[in-house]
C-alpha cells in the first residue's frame, strides 16, 4: 500500500511543482530580457534534473554505480524518446535555428564525451572535473551571447519579481521531492519482482527521475511555451551529463562496468535523431513525435525481455 501512495503521491507533487517552476520561469524570462528557450536550457532545466541529481550522488555513494550510470543514460533516453515525443504528439514543437545550430550538436558532442571517458571503465575524479567545468562554460557562454531586451511592462516591479523567485523555489522544490518519493516507490516495487540493478537504473529511475521533464514539457507546450519545452530537455540532457555524473564522480568515481554497448547506441543515436528532426521545418511534429514513441517502447520491450 505504501509502495502505491509514495509513487502517486509523488506524481500529484511533480505536477503541481512542474506547473509552479514553468510559471515563474516564463516571468522572470520576461522580467530579464531572456527567451524563454535560454531560461528552458537553463532553469528549467536545472530544476527537473535536480532529482537526477539526488538520486545519482545518493547511489554511487552507496556503491550502486549501476543505478547512478543508468539513471542517467536511461533519463536521457526517456528525455528525447518518451519525453519529447508525448510533448510533441500532444503539440507540435517549434524550433529556433540555435537550437539546431548549437545547442542539439552541444549535446551530441556531450553524450559521445560521456561514452569516450567510460572507455576506461568508469568515471574518475578528473573525468568529473572535466565535465563540470563544460558545464559551467556551456551555462556562461549561453548567458553572455544570449539577445536580451528588458520588457517595459510593469508586472509590479520587486513585488512580481520576488514572486516569480518563489514560483521557482517551490516547483524545484516540489520536483525534487515529488521525484524522489516516486523514485523510492517504483525501485521498491521492482525489487519485488526481483529486477536487477541496472535494469533499475535504466527504465525504473530513469523513467521516475524524467517525470518531472514530462509534466514540464507537456505543462509548457500547452501553454505554447515550445521553447521551455525543447529547452528543457536538451538542457536537461546537458546537465545530466556534464552536471550530474560530473558532480557525482568528483564526490566519489562511478564503476561503469555494467553498461551495454546498446543503452550507449540508443543513447547518442536518440541524440543525432533529434538534429535532422528538429531542422527539418524547424519544428517536432507529430509523425516525429510517433517516431521517437515507438523507438523508446521497442528500445524498454527489449530490455525488459532481458531481465
Amino acid at each position: 500500500m505504501f509502495i502505491w501512495l509514495s509513487i502517486i503521491g509523488g506524481f500529484v507533487i511533480l505536477t503541481l511543482g512542474a506547473e509552479s517552476l514553468v510559471r515563474g520561469a516564463s516571468k522572470i524570462a520576461l522580467k530579464l530580457g531572456l527567451s524563454p528557450l535560454i531560461i528552458g536550457l537553463t532553469i528549467v532545466a536545472f530544476g527537473t534534473s535536480a532529482p537526477e541529481l539526488a538520486v545519482s550522488i545518493k547511489s554511487a555513494v552507496a556503491g550502486n554505480s549501476g543505478i547512478a550510470l543508468g539513471n542517467v543514460i536511461g533519463s536521457n533516453i526517456a528525455n528525447i524518446g518518451l519525453i519529447l515525443g508525448i510533448t510533441a504528439l500532444i503539440r507540435p514543437i517549434k524550433i529556433e535555428s540555435q537550437m539546431v545550430k548549437r545547442d542539439i550538436p552541444i549535446m551530441i558532442a556531450a553524450s559521445v564525451l560521456f561514452w569516450g571517458l567510460l572507455l576506461d571503465g568508469g568515471l574518475s575524479f578528473t573525468d568529473g572535473a572535466i565535465l563540470s567545468a563544460l558545464l559551467i562554460s556551456y551555462l556562461s557562454y549561453s548567458y553572455f551571447t544570449a539577445d536580451k531586451q528588458v520588457s517595459d511592462e510593469d508586472t509590479g516591479e520587486n513585488r512580481s519579481q520576488w514572486l516569480s523567485i518563489v514560483f521557482i523555489i517551490v516547483g524545484i522544490s516540489m520536483l525534487v521531492g515529488g521525484g524522489i518519493l516516486f523514485v523510492d516507490g517504483a525501485v521498491a516495487l521492482a525489487q519485488s519482482f526481483g529486477i536487477s540493478e541496472i535494469i533499475i537504473g535504466l527504465t525504473i529511475v530513469a523513467i521516475g527521475t524524467s517525470m518531472p521533464e514530462l509534466v514540464t514539457s507537456i505543462v509548457a507546450a500547452l501553454k505554447g511555451q515550445s521553447d521551455i519545452a525543447i529547452g528543457n530537455v536538451v538542457g536537461s540532457n546537458l546537465f545530466n551529463i556534464l552536471g550530474i555524473l560530473g558532480v557525482t564522480a568528483v564526490i566519489h568515481p562511478i564503476i561503469g562496468n555494467d553498461i551495454n554497448t546498446l543503452d550507449w547506441l540508443v543513447m547518442i543515436g536518440l541524440a543525432a535523431l533529434l538534429l535532422p528532426f528538429a531542422y527539418t521545418g524547424l519544428r517536432i511534429g507529430r509523425r516525429e513525435g510517433s517516431i521517437l514513441v515507438l523507438g523508446y517502447l521497442a528500445y524498454i520491450g527489449y530490455l525488459i525481455s532481458q531481465a
